[in-house]
C-alpha cells in the first residue's frame, strides 16, 4: 500500500504542539472556496511512497514528537496513513493531530476512517469555509471542531491559540506550513497570481 503525498514538512512548530512532522495527501473531494493548496486538491499522482519509508523520512530529526496529517484529504487514504503512524510509533512515542473536511459523525463506523480514528489524538473535522475564518486558532474557520479523541495533547489552545505559518524555500518552490493568519493567507495567494 502506497501513500500518494502532496508534500511532507520535517520539523515545524505551526501545525500543532511541539516540534511536528507533517505530511499533506494529494487528492480531495471538497474543493473549498479559498483553499490554500488548490493543486493538492486533484486526485492525480504526486509523489507515491511506501509508508515505512516515509516514516523514517519523517522522524530523521531527533526532535519531532508529533505527526500531523493534513491535505487534500486524509479520509481518503486512511489505511496508509494509519500504518504510517503505527511504524513511526514503534519508534516513538509521537502524538497525532489530523485535519478532514468530513464531520466526525460521517467517519465513524467506516472500516478505513475508524483506523486511521484509532490513531488519532485530535480531530480537526469539518470543510474550510472562507467566510467563516474568525483568524484563531488550528481550526481554518469557525465551523470546523476539535475533538480530542485522547487526552494526550489536552490544553494546548487548538480552537482559540494565536495562528503561525512558516515558508519554506525548497530551491525555486515555497511551501507554507501551518494554519496562518488572514493577512499572510492574501499575501500567499497574491503571491500566487500571474501578473496582469
Amino acid at each position: 500500500m502506497m501513500l500518494n503525498v502532496a508534500g511532507t514538512c520535517g520539523a515545524t512548530r505551526a501545525l500543532g504542539p511541539g516540534l511536528r512532522a507533517v505530511v499533506w495527501v494529494q487528492g480531495c473531494p471538497f474543493r473549498c472556496r479559498g483553499c490554500l493548496a488548490p493543486d493538492w486538491i486533484p486526485d492525480r499522482p504526486a509523489r507515491l511512497v511506501d509508508p515505512a519509508d516515509l516514516a523514517d523520512e519523517l522522524l530523521a530529526d531527533p526532535g519531532v514528537e508529533g505527526f500531523t496529517f493534513s491535505g487534500g484529504e486524509p479520509m481518503a487514504q486512511p489505511a496508509a496513513l494509519a500504518a504510517l503512524i503505527r511504524r513511526a510509533r514503534r519508534r516513538r512515542p509521537l502524538s497525532l493531530v489530523c485535519f478532514t473536511g468530513h464531520r466526525i459523525e460521517e467517519l465513524r463506523g467506516r472500516p478505513g476512517p475508524e483506523e486511521l480514528l484509532a490513531e488519532v489524538d485530535v480531530l480537526i473535522d469539518g470543510r474550510y469555509v472562507d467566510t467563516r475564518n474568525d483568524d484563531r486558532g488550528l481550526r481554518g474557520s469557525a465551523n470546523q471542531r476539535v475533538h480530542h479523541l485522547t487526552g494526550r495533547l489536552r490544553g494546548h489552545p487548538f480552537e482559540d491559540g494565536p495562528r503561525r505559518a512558516e515558508i519554506r524555500l525548497r530551491g525555486r518552490e515555497a511551501l507554507l506550513v501551518g494554519v496562518p493568519p488572514k493577512a499572510v493567507a492574501e499575501a500567499w495567494r497574491t503571491l500566487g497570481e500571474e501578473p496582469s
